[in-house]
């Protein structure tokens, strides 16, 4: 038995809960913050037989494609005359951190 640990961008969460759900996998569903753009995620936990762990990982790699997007700069830059003006930049989002645990006891009540 192995636990899929599954980090993904906010904007992903529902299409690839209703993927997972239509191929009969169990998902619980968690909303945590990133500490790089301090942004909302959603961590996927997901119980599952050690021979399909290559599946989940395949349908997240599926919907959690890697793109580009702007944001502002989370501390402004001092610009001439001491106003302080944030500016935007280019980041990669999406994308997802997968974490493959193994599971010593697995029990559903």
């Amino acid at each position: 038995m192995k636990l899929i640990i599954a980090i993904i961008q906010d904007d992903d969460s529902l299409e690839l809960l209703n993927s997972l759900t239509e191929e009969g996998y169990s998902v619980t569903k968690l909303a945590t913050t990133g500490g790089f753009l301090k942004a909302g995620n959603t961590t996927l936990l997901i119980g599952i037989e050690k021979a399909k762990v290559e599946s989940v990982i395949d349908i997240i790699r599926s919907v959690c494609e890697t793109r580009k997007g702007i944001i502002t700069t989370p501390t402004p830059i001092a610009e001439q005359g001491g106003i302080y003006m944030p500016y935007p930049i280019e980041v990669q989002v999406g994308g997802a951190t997968i974490f493959v645990l193994d599971v010593d006891k697995f029990i559903k009540i």
